[in-house]
């Protein structure tokens, strides 16, 4: 690991990891992306959502418990796609709790930190709760009930400053700023490659 081993730079080395592993299967088709490597690489993106305080308690509290609930399934399930493929034959590829669901959720989350992080990015005279409402507007808004989305907006005013987020972090804004751009980058192809692994089952992703 790199010096320092914040937990920015842990988050990036590994999704750095993930997106060479999955940009590697379109070389070769039949390996398919591991379920705890995934989950492992997850785990480490909580601290971030502990750091945004109140505001994303929501995304803590779904996003641990379901990163959890998804490593316990991979003592039965080696890969992603055997999860999903056990519940098509279930018919509980949408029901609470399923491991399916719970994937959905987990990578929504990877997709708010990159939106949040691009946000952040975008100027330095950009606050914190305005990075935070525009990324939780374009992915998990769409996706919540009216009463997620009034205590979520409510929350945004409970933010830190874009200084003390990056004091919770222990990082500079331009080494923070790189890391981010690191994980934005890396972050894609493994969304790309989880939403892949749905439609090639034929089920939706607008939920």
């Amino acid at each position: 690991m790199e010096d320092g081993a914040t937990p920015l730079s842990a988050i990036a080395e590994s999704f750095e990891g993930l997106a060479k592993l999955v940009c590697s299967f379109k070389e070769d088709s039949s390996q398919q992306l591991r379920l705890d490597v995934l989950c492992d690489a997850c785990s480490l993106v909580s601290v971030l959502f502990s750091s945004l305080g109140l505001a994303f308690k929501f995304a803590e509290l779904e996003y641990v418990s379901k990163v959890r609930d998804l490593s316990e399934a991979s003592k039965k399930h080696e890969t992603l796609l055997t999860i999903l493929d056990d519940d098509i034959a279930n018919d509980t590829v949408k029901a609470p709790g399923s491991n399916s669901r719970n994937l959905r959720r987990v990578r929504q989350g990877l997709d708010l930190v990159r939106a949040l992080f691009e946000q952040f990015m975008s100027t330095e005279e950009y606050s914190l709760k305005e990075a935070a409402s525009t990324a939780y507007t374009q992915v998990c808004a769409p996706y919540h009930p009216w009463t997620v989305r009034m205590a979520v907006s409510a929350g945004m005013y409970t933010l830190p400053t874009r200084e003390q987020l990056l004091l919770n972090l222990n990082e500079t804004n331009q080494l923070a700023e790189k890391k981010m751009k690191r994980y934005i980058d890396a972050s894609g192809p493994v969304i790309e490659y989880i939403d892949k692994l749905y439609i090639s089952r034929n089920i939706s992703l607008d939920w």
